[in-house]
């Protein structure tokens, strides 16, 4: 007797052993189905953390020269690291640097904090670098416009200010990018004529706005057993509190800067802008999800805030979805449930076909779901999520 006819016989003896195996087996391949990550496509990106550092103002050269050029030395030779580039354009400095897959994600974002400290020294005072967000190219979810009868100032102030905000604290989001519109800003437009007059200076200007657009906290005063707080609120509201503040005194009088400027609101030089249909101007919004999520669990989420959120938007706004990456992972999912069933029954039908025995066509068909357990097990285990690759490849297997 052979290894296979032995090995057949001992679980033909040992019958509930091996139904309990089974039972243990089947248990554990459903929740590993349960855990593994749902994407719509399998992400390639390397192990990597972004660098980005605004300099409004600088050229391209000085990018590389000031800034990109002493971040990036400072990040070279990093523990774990494999690879540093960079791409300087104008006011934008952009740094990757690439880790090895053992290096936890984290971890390496920690080091990169760490190698930044060093540079701060040797970049241009007033430049802040930071950290790109814990996510890929293929974390796009989902994606969405702003419409309604308003202005694109109007949206992009609604969607920065208040969508946007509340679309972050969704588990699992990582970042929502804005793209279109026009960005709000109150401009002081200053004549020098006018500063001639009354003997300013535009510096003069400049530090009396900043000095009176501040709050203060003057502590606390005891009075009968009561603790009042003493606070100075100086932050400007608006055009008018911008016109008032007072930039010197002349003969007893005090100069404003509605004197010497003029002051209003305005929109924030852009580079581009978004269209739909040909229609006009509009503002869209992209959900980014954090790294190693679930993307049908978070998509979900996302549409349940949208939900929450399209209830308190003002009367004729309204939040339109164009890309949602949800219904690629129903279709994927759907187009494998379709061919494992097909599959099955076609099993089913040419065993019974040459055999003419229906039991050893349904014993036969039922090693099908379990080689599908099997194979979630080993996704789970690899830590591979079920995407259109992965699954589809897990269908043509089956």
């Amino acid at each position: 007797m052979g290894p296979v006819e032995r090995f057949v016989a001992a679980a033909l003896r040992q019958r509930p052993f091996v139904l309990l195996c089974l039972a243990a087996f089947v248990v554990t391949g459903l929740v590993a189905w349960r855990e593994v990550p749902i994407e719509a496509f399998p992400d390639l990106t390397n192990n990597q953390v972004v660098v980005v550092t605004e300099a409004p103002g600088l050229a391209a050269v000085e990018v590389e020269q000031r800034v990109t050029y002493p971040i990036e030395t400072a990040l070279m030779g990093a523990p774990g690291a494999t690879e540093v580039r960079s791409l300087s354009k104008f006011g934008l400095s952009m740094i990757t640097v690439v880790f090895e897959d053992r290096v936890p994600v984290y971890f390496a974002r920690q080091l990169v904090t760490e190698r930044l400290s060093e540079a701060r020294g040797r970049i241009p005072d007033g430049l802040e670098p930071s950290l790109g967000p814990v996510a890929t190219a293929f974390g796009e979810i989902y994606q969405y416009l702003v419409e309604g009868d308003a202005d694109p100032m109007e949206k992009k102030t609604l969607h920065d200010w208040d969508v946007r905000a509340r679309l972050r604290s969704v588990r699992g989001v990582s970042e929502v990018n804005s793209w279109g519109g026009l960005t709000k800003q109150y401009h002081v437009i200053v004549y020098p004529r006018r500063l001639d007059r009354y003997g300013l200076s535009l510096h003069q200007v400049v530090q009396s706005v900043a000095d009176n657009n501040a709050s203060f906290s003057g502590g606390f005063v005891e009075h009968r057993s009561e603790r009042f707080t003493v606070r100075g609120s100086g932050l400007a509201t608006g055009v008018e509190d911008l016109r008032r503040i007072v930039l010197a005194s002349v003969e007893g009088v005090p100069v404003l800067v509605g004197d010497v400027a003029d002051v209003g609101t305005g929109p924030l030089p852009r580079s581009g802008a978004v269209t739909r249909d040909g229609k006009g101007e509009t503002v869209a919004g992209m959900v980014i999800m954090l790294q190693g999520e679930n993307g049908k669990d978070v998509a979900t989420r996302v549409k349940a805030r949208i939900a929450e959120i399209e209830k308190t938007l003002p009367a004729g706004m309204r939040i339109e979805p164009f890309y949602d990456q949800s219904e690629v992972i129903d279709r994927t999912s759907h187009t494998v449930t379709k061919n494992l069933l097909e599959g099955s029954l076609l099993v089913v039908a040419v065993l019974f076909f040459f055999l003419r025995d229906v039991r050893a066509s349904l014993i036969v068909a039922a090693v099908i779901p379990l080689a599908m357990l099997a194979g979630f097990l080993g996704m789970r285990f690899f830590g591979v999520s079920a995407n259109l690759m992965s699954l589809g490849a897990i269908d043509f297997g089956l």
